[in-house]
């Protein structure tokens, strides 16, 4: 599942760095605070490898920014972990960059009124009780 934020960058936390089984890695956090409803929130955010950590470098603490970012859980001792794993990162308000170009959007369709041909009923279609000819309103 793909989600998307905007805010400002609070803080960038140091990069942290190490070699694994599977090679080399770097990974830097950073606090966004957004507007949530009437209140502000903040996320922190994992930025993982080179290229996402340099991207992030580009900006400064109080820049506005467009976090796409996807949401991963893992298990560690019986505890389970969330993290927010940035796979875009770019200023809020720039337009989204597209893999391929896509057709103009299609204004919706318009729902279709049916056409009747029966008249609208009047006071005279209305039931009355037949037992004692007057209808059976309230008022």
């Amino acid at each position: 599942m793909t989600l998307e934020l905007e805010g400002r960058i609070k803080t960038k936390l140091p990069a942290q760095g190490g070699t694994s089984a599977r090679g080399s890695w770097v990974r830097q956090d950073f606090v966004v605070e957004y507007q949530d409803g009437n209140y502000m929130s903040e996320a922190c955010f994992s930025a993982w490898g080179q290229e996402r950590v340099d991207e992030l470098a580009r900006f400064n603490d109080g820049d506005a920014v467009k976090v796409s970012f996807n949401v991963r859980a893992r298990e560690y001792g019986g505890r389970w972990y969330n993290d927010l794993r940035v796979w875009r990162l770019g200023a809020a308000g720039a337009p989204a960059q597209q893999a391929a170009p896509q057709a103009a959007p299609q204004p919706a369709p318009q729902p279709q009124v049916p056409a009747y041909s029966a008249p609208a009923p009047t006071i005279d279609d209305m039931p009355i009780d037949i037992g004692t000819g007057e209808d059976d309103l309230p008022f």
